[in-house]
Protein backbone atom coordinates (compact mmCIF):
# COMPACT_ATOMS: atom_id res chain seq x y z
CA UNK A 1 0.00 0.00 0.00
CA UNK A 2 3.06 2.47 0.80
CA UNK A 3 4.73 1.85 -2.26
CA UNK A 4 1.69 2.50 -4.30
CA UNK A 5 0.90 5.58 -2.51
CA UNK A 6 4.66 6.92 -2.74
CA UNK A 7 4.23 6.31 -6.61
CA UNK A 8 0.95 8.24 -6.85
CA UNK A 9 2.70 11.15 -5.20
CA UNK A 10 5.81 10.61 -7.66
CA UNK A 11 3.51 10.93 -9.99
CA UNK A 12 1.49 13.52 -9.37
CA UNK A 13 4.64 15.41 -8.80
CA UNK A 14 6.28 14.72 -12.43
CA UNK A 15 2.82 15.63 -13.88
CA UNK A 16 3.09 18.97 -11.81
CA UNK A 17 6.29 20.34 -12.27
CA UNK A 18 6.00 21.00 -16.24
CA UNK A 19 3.61 23.21 -15.52
CA UNK A 20 5.10 24.94 -12.73
CA UNK A 21 8.22 25.33 -14.74
CA UNK A 22 6.09 27.26 -17.57
CA UNK A 23 4.07 29.40 -15.42
CA UNK A 24 6.72 30.51 -12.80
CA UNK A 25 8.34 33.87 -14.32
CA UNK A 26 10.65 34.29 -11.02
CA UNK A 27 12.73 31.77 -9.43
CA UNK A 28 14.18 32.17 -5.37
CA UNK A 29 17.15 29.14 -4.88
CA UNK A 30 18.00 28.82 -1.22
CA UNK A 31 21.06 27.12 -0.15
CA UNK A 32 21.70 26.21 3.26
CA UNK A 33 23.19 22.87 2.98
CA UNK A 34 27.17 22.27 3.85
CA UNK A 35 27.07 19.44 1.03
CA UNK A 36 29.57 20.82 -1.25
CA UNK A 37 27.78 18.34 -3.85
CA UNK A 38 24.42 19.67 -2.89
CA UNK A 39 25.82 23.05 -2.86
CA UNK A 40 27.02 21.97 -6.88
CA UNK A 41 23.34 20.70 -7.87
CA UNK A 42 21.56 23.50 -6.66
CA UNK A 43 23.61 25.96 -8.69
CA UNK A 44 23.77 24.04 -11.70
CA UNK A 45 19.94 23.63 -12.05
CA UNK A 46 19.78 27.35 -10.76
CA UNK A 47 21.97 27.95 -13.77
CA UNK A 48 19.31 26.50 -16.31
CA UNK A 49 16.84 28.36 -15.14
CA UNK A 50 18.89 31.72 -15.45
CA UNK A 51 19.43 30.37 -19.07
CA UNK A 52 15.66 30.30 -19.83
CA UNK A 53 15.60 33.93 -19.05
CA UNK A 54 14.10 33.56 -15.70
CA UNK A 55 13.96 36.52 -12.96
CA UNK A 56 16.66 34.18 -10.49
CA UNK A 57 17.20 35.34 -6.72
CA UNK A 58 19.91 33.18 -5.12
CA UNK A 59 19.80 32.96 -1.35
CA UNK A 60 22.72 31.67 0.73
CA UNK A 61 22.35 30.97 4.20
CA UNK A 62 24.40 28.89 7.07
CA UNK A 63 27.18 26.77 5.65
CA UNK A 64 25.47 27.05 2.41
CA UNK A 65 26.60 30.86 2.57
CA UNK A 66 30.35 29.93 2.52
CA UNK A 67 30.06 29.51 -1.32
CA UNK A 68 30.56 32.84 -1.25
CA UNK A 69 33.06 33.90 0.67
CA UNK A 70 36.44 35.55 -1.34
CA UNK A 71 38.24 32.96 1.22
CA UNK A 72 35.76 30.16 0.62
CA UNK A 73 36.70 26.58 2.27
CA UNK A 74 37.83 24.15 -0.22
CA UNK A 75 34.72 22.32 -0.79
CA UNK A 76 33.10 25.25 -2.92
CA UNK A 77 36.31 25.75 -5.20
CA UNK A 78 37.00 22.77 -5.61
CA UNK A 79 36.13 21.63 -9.07
CA UNK A 80 33.99 17.96 -8.92
CA UNK A 81 33.09 15.28 -11.69
CA UNK A 82 31.43 15.08 -13.77
CA UNK A 83 32.19 18.84 -15.33
CA UNK A 84 34.80 20.05 -13.06
CA UNK A 85 32.50 22.32 -11.73
CA UNK A 86 32.22 24.03 -8.32
CA UNK A 87 29.62 25.29 -6.37
CA UNK A 88 31.66 29.01 -6.46
CA UNK A 89 32.12 29.02 -9.88
CA UNK A 90 28.88 28.48 -11.32
CA UNK A 91 27.30 30.72 -8.94
CA UNK A 92 29.74 33.44 -10.53
CA UNK A 93 28.23 32.31 -13.71
CA UNK A 94 24.74 32.57 -12.63
CA UNK A 95 25.66 36.06 -11.59
CA UNK A 96 27.40 37.06 -14.27
CA UNK A 97 24.39 35.58 -16.81
CA UNK A 98 22.25 38.17 -14.43
CA UNK A 99 20.99 36.38 -11.44
CA UNK A 100 20.72 38.20 -8.27
CA UNK A 101 23.29 36.39 -5.20
CA UNK A 102 22.88 37.50 -1.26
CA UNK A 103 23.34 36.09 1.98
CA UNK A 104 21.33 35.77 4.44
CA UNK A 105 21.03 39.17 6.96
CA UNK A 106 22.09 37.47 9.63
CA UNK A 107 25.01 35.46 7.73
CA UNK A 108 27.71 37.84 8.28
CA UNK A 109 27.24 39.51 11.84
CA UNK A 110 26.73 35.71 12.70
CA UNK A 111 30.45 35.50 11.39
CA UNK A 112 31.36 38.75 13.00
CA UNK A 113 32.51 39.69 9.25
CA UNK A 114 31.81 42.55 6.78
CA UNK A 115 30.28 42.30 3.58
CA UNK A 116 34.23 42.95 2.08
CA UNK A 117 34.68 39.26 2.55
CA UNK A 118 32.08 38.49 -0.19
CA UNK A 119 32.92 37.59 -3.35
CA UNK A 120 31.72 40.31 -6.34
CA UNK A 121 28.68 40.31 -7.08
CA UNK A 122 26.87 39.01 -3.88
CA UNK A 123 25.35 41.25 -1.42
CA UNK A 124 23.35 40.96 1.67
CA UNK A 125 19.49 40.88 1.43
CA UNK A 126 16.72 42.64 3.02
CA UNK A 127 14.35 40.79 4.88
CA UNK A 128 11.32 42.29 4.35
CA UNK A 129 12.47 42.60 -0.20
CA UNK A 130 13.69 38.88 0.33
CA UNK A 131 10.51 37.93 1.85
CA UNK A 132 8.34 39.83 -0.88
CA UNK A 133 10.53 37.72 -3.75
CA UNK A 134 9.61 34.47 -2.46
CA UNK A 135 6.35 35.14 -1.49
CA UNK A 136 5.01 36.39 -4.72
CA UNK A 137 2.29 34.43 -7.06
CA UNK A 138 4.61 33.83 -9.76
CA UNK A 139 7.57 32.81 -8.07
CA UNK A 140 8.92 29.29 -7.74
CA UNK A 141 11.55 28.74 -4.42
CA UNK A 142 13.68 25.34 -4.69
CA UNK A 143 15.99 24.58 -1.39
CA UNK A 144 18.48 23.22 -0.73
Amino acid sequence: MMKTVKAAFAALALLATPALAEEADKLVTVVTSPDAQTQLMSMVLTMQAVQTGRDVQILLCGPGGDIALKAAPESATAGQPPKGMSPQGLLQAAIKNGAKANVCAIYLPGKGASPDVLIEGVGVAAPPAMAGAMLGEDTVVWSF
